[in-house]
């Protein structure tokens, strides 16, 4: 890409969106820019974009003159995946902000790419229903179809994956597409929605998407246990699992993450091992199972169990949890945090944990654990100061052995943060060489120019 295609490129845009394109530095930097650990690298312009046919319109330009396209949503990801790594036009897509059309009868409803989770649930509520995919921060639908987000409710509901029936995007030609229907399976040939959903803008630009909706459960119960070891809230996590007890929503939360939390957000518990549960059913249904969750926590070595059905004090408790992230980063202030994840088969869970937590108290560095492990998926947070040169690469090899971890017993080296340019590199690890070829080909099948989020998910030759 040349600084003339740039330029051009750049000109035919602002005659067309005026004001609505934008080259100052700061906002370019912030499109550059999310809230993981990796360098911000700003665009040469960002675009405000209002409707799928101006989403066209900015890919056709950026088509012909064969300028990079980043799609950007809320900035929430974790590994560098709005980095513009060669350059080009952020499109900012927070103006389809519009919730298209809800289905009350069929459970699902249609909604622009920038229409954020809160809103969506905030307007669901009213028709006693819910959207169950929750990533912890209020990002877009769109960037969340993108990254095939995950979050605390997936034990039970899945993830972006299984929960997107349908999307419209826009191809690298400025074409627009509609995958998928609202009908609840299909077998009419390729899975074109599911190639789509979790690609990170390498291959359209999602615009819409229709979602499955669920209805808001008749009784929705909490409750919180703390445990002796780490290894017994694990092994409690995987008994639940293994018995079929439909729980929602399983979160663990290590010593150092409770600490942090405490601290954070004002809440008193136990320091110690932590496991935070939903259920989700009638009132027989939800007693029953969380009966058996808390002989199965007991016979682990849980404490403390508490059990309500109350609404205030579930939510509580679940915003510290969402707030983990910001809890952990003020353990040490002025530090770089480092957020990462893996997700592993749940026979291996223990184990793989364990593992990891004696490698951090090897490393001597501050690395809080939490996961959503009702489906193997755990999250590490490590600081480190950014001008310690050891510290930066004592942080760079725990990951690295976590991920080598994972992948030694059968799991992925994300679960859930995607794979960005942060962790393009154990794409290689992960798959054989027959696969990234296969990758490869789709890519440069679709995308024959590279100008889609170029630099992400799939690493080159």
């Amino acid at each position: 890409m040349s600084t003339a295609s740039v330029t051009s490129a750049v000109g035919t845009l602002s005659e067309r969106f005026g004001d609505r394109l934008v080259t100052n530095a700061a906002i370019r930097e912030q499109h550059g820019r999310d809230e993981g650990w990796h360098d911000a690298i700003a665009p040469d312009a960002v675009v405000f974009a209002e409707s799928t046919d101006e989403v066209a319109e900015v890919v056709r330009t950026c088509a012909e003159h064969r300028v990079p396209v980043i799609p950007f949503g809320a900035g929430t990801s974790l590994e560098g995946h709005v980095a513009a790594v060669r350059g080009g036009i952020s499109l900012d897509l927070t103006g389809l902000n519009r919730i298209i059309e809800v289905n009350i009868e069929d459970l699902d409803c249609t909604v622009e790419a920038g229409v954020r989770r809160k809103q969506l649930n905030d307007r669901m509520t009213r028709e006693g229903l819910f959207f169950p995919i929750d990533p912890g921060a209020d990002a877009t639908i769109g960037g969340m179809a993108s990254t095939r987000a995950s979050g605390t409710n997936a034990v039970r509901y899945g993830t972006m994956r299984d929960n997107v029936l349908a999307v419209t995007a826009v191809l690298p030609s400025g074409e627009v597409v509609r995958t998928g229907t609202r009908a609840r399976k299909s077998s009419a040939g390729y899975d074109l929605t599911r190639l789509l959903v979790g690609s990170e803008g390498t291959l359209a630009v999602i615009t819409e998407v229709t979602l499955r909706l669920y209805g808001i459960p008749a009784v929705i119960g909490g409750a919180v246990c703390s445990f002796e070891t780490l290894g017994g809230a694990v092994n409690t996590v995987i008994q639940t699992i293994q018995l079929g007890v439909p729980v929602a929503r399983i979160e663990l939360l290590d010593e150092a993450m409770v600490g942090a939390v405490n601290d954070f957000s004002g809440v008193q518990l136990p320091v110690a091992p932590l496991l935070l549960l939903e259920f989700h059913g009638t009132e027989t249904s939800v007693g029953d199972e969380a009966g058996t969750v808390e002989q199965l926590a007991s016979a682990n070595g849980g404490t403390g169990w508490q059990w309500s059905t109350g609404t205030e004090e579930r939510t509580r408790l679940w915003q510290a949890r969402h707030d983990a992230y910001y809890a952990a980063k003020a353990l040490r202030p002025g530090t770089k945090a480092f957020p990462t994840d893996v997700c592993v088969p749940i026979s291996r869970l223990t184990e793989c944990i364990l593992e990891t937590r004696a490698d951090i108290e090897r490393s001597g560095l501050v690395a809080p654990l939490v996961g959503h492990v009702g489906d193997g998926n755990f999250h590490l947070l490590v600081l480190f100061d950014e001008d310690d040169a050891d510290e930066r690469e004592r942080a760079i090899g725990l990951n690295q052995r976590l991920i080598e971890r994972a992948l030694a017993v059968g799991g992925t080296c994300t679960g859930e943060h995607g794979i960005g340019y942060g962790k393009l590199e154990f794409m290689r690890i992960e798959h054989g060489a027959a696969e990234l070829a296969m990758m490869r080909t789709i890519k440069s099948a679709i995308d024959p120019h590279g100008i889609m989020n170029p630099g992400k998910v799939v690493p080159g030759r």
